[in-house]
């Protein structure tokens, strides 16, 4: 049975700790927010999750390698977990404040159904309704449909009214 130091175990405690704070932090939790939610410091959460998950693991893996057994090895494991420490919390910082300014497409709206066109998955009676499937933004949606007249399964159609979200009417194409 192999022992683990307890300086590696204390980096390794370190580093958990840091990458949990992280993945709450940029999942959304907004963990230790206070005050004005716009305002984040100087320095956000993910910046220091990351640097303190980097600095134990850094640390952790250097303290392995050296040994480190004494006082003194284990400050060199520290400037170690430090040195690995630096960039990750720069790059945990770029990355927290470059994602709420990402680029999206718009939301698609119920305006966005008219015109597209769709195949008949379920029949369209007169009086009642039946299913399609057209894509909207690339991506393919089901919807209830009405018609004039009745259509087919495996008809390709033509939406002309969005009359809910989730509701069209249409013609064959």
């Amino acid at each position: 049975m192999q022992v683990v130091a307890t300086g590696t175990l204390i980096f390794l405690i370190i580093g958990g700790a840091g990458i949990g704070v992280l993945a709450l932090a940029l999942l959304g939790t907004e963990l230790f927010q206070f005050g004005h939610a716009d305002v984040d410091g100087p320095i956000s959460v993910e910046t220091v999750a990351g640097f303190a998950g980097a600095f134990g693991f850094g640390g952790a893996i250097v303290n392995e390698l050296l040994g480190a057994r004494t006082p003194g090895m284990v400050v060199g494991a520290a400037v170690g977990g430090v040195l690995a420490a630096v960039p990750t919390g720069w790059l945990a910082s770029r990355l927290s404040r470059a994602a709420p300014n990402m680029r999206t497409d718009p939301t698609p709206t119920r305006d966005d159904l008219v015109g597209a066109l769709g195949l008949v998955v379920t029949p369209v009676p007169v009086d009642g309704y039946g299913e399609v499937r057209i894509r909207l933004a690339g991506q393919p949606v089901k919807l209830s449909a009405r018609a004039d007249q009745p259509i087919p399964i495996g008809a390709q159609v033509f939406v002309v009214q969005a009359l809910s979200e989730t509701s069209v009417q249409v013609e064959t194409y």
